[in-house]
């Protein structure tokens, strides 16, 4: 019953999106505006209310972070070996790394709201507020390596600088932990008003997610799309319980942190690959394979640790 009341939820919201969209009640400006309210708005607001709501008790495991930045960052450093031996054409590497390891955090807390409740909520959002600078030093550094030759020093400066200070999310994480260590607590009125916002947030997120995929890249490019899912769902969740293991990580951290291994991909992964001169039909393929295979993956880590 976990994985019913868990998983099927999203996935219903993201078929939802998708048949909408088919169907042309929606169209890509209402997408790009629902984008930006959740990614600029809802989303970090959510992550503000559920991470300050009271104060978190680490309970001696907060192991559980480097050892998920550790992993992410040999997941990094396989796939970059991978391109070399397959080889990857340099215009498809950065669309292709990004997928390996890059997460939805969407996805991610529209299952762990339902399953590890508040102090699970509370442990995956400092756990992405110290991963996304990582990742996205990582993305962007090996997109401009590899695809961004076009783009001047100073411009790649500027990017790199965007998505780590101005990353609305990261600002969430961060002013949620501040209020949750010094005050702990909201008021009732700003509590349920954070708590009204939030409702929107996820099914907004799930329902764009839906309307944003697209199956017509997949069979050109399902072999490279079909191995960079396999580094995201397969590898990172066994390098990862590799890890936690090695850390001593245990409790609710560590199912958190095993359910963070097993997300799908990054919808931001097309964005940053168009920005930078990478394969957006690549990223596109990625993200429709990742998302649909990544219910197994989740489903076998719940299962498992839940």
């Amino acid at each position: 019953m976990i994985l019913l009341n868990a998983l099927f939820p999203v996935l219903a919201l993201i078929v939802f999106g998708w048949l909408v969209r088919r169907w042309q009640i929606t169209d890509a400006a209402f997408h790009r505006v629902s984008d930006k309210l959740v990614y600029f708005v809802f989303f970090p607001l959510m992550l503000f209310w559920k991470i300050g709501s009271a104060p978190l008790e680490f309970a001696g495991n907060w192991h559980y972070l480097p050892a998920s930045a550790l992993a992410v960052l040999i997941i990094c450093g396989l796939s970059l070996v991978y391109v070399r031996l397959r080889p990857v054409p340099d215009f498809q590497v950065g669309s292709f790394n990004q997928g390996c390891y890059r997460f939805n955090s969407y996805i991610g807390m529209a299952v762990l709201i339902n399953t590890f409740g508040q102090t699970g909520i509370q442990l995956y959002g400092i756990l992405i507020g110290l991963l996304i600078p990582l990742i996205n030093v990582l993305c962007v550094s090996i997109l401009i390596w590899h695809g961004g030759r076009g783009t001047s020093q100073g411009g790649r400066f500027a990017v790199t600088l965007k998505h780590l200070i101005a990353n609305p999310l990261i600002l969430g994480c961060v002013a949620g932990i501040l209020y949750s260590q010094l005050v702990g607590s909201f008021p009732p009125p700003i509590d349920n008003t954070l708590k009204l916002m939030s409702q929107v947030t996820l099914p907004l997120a799930l329902f764009s997610i839906g309307g944003s995929l697209t199956f017509a890249n997949l069979r050109s490019n399902f072999s490279l799309a079909l191995a960079a899912a396999a580094f995201k769902l397969v590898a990172l969740p066994l390098v990862g319980l590799g890890l936690l293991w090695l850390f001593g990580v245990s409790g609710l951290a560590f199912k958190v942190s095993m359910f963070f291994f097993a997300q799908p991909t990054s919808t931001a992964i097309y964005i940053l690959s168009s920005q930078l001169n990478s394969d957006t039909e690549l990223a596109s393929a990625v993200i429709v394979l990742s998302t649909f295979l990544s219910f197994g993956s989740m489903a076998l880590v719940l299962l498992a640790v839940a």
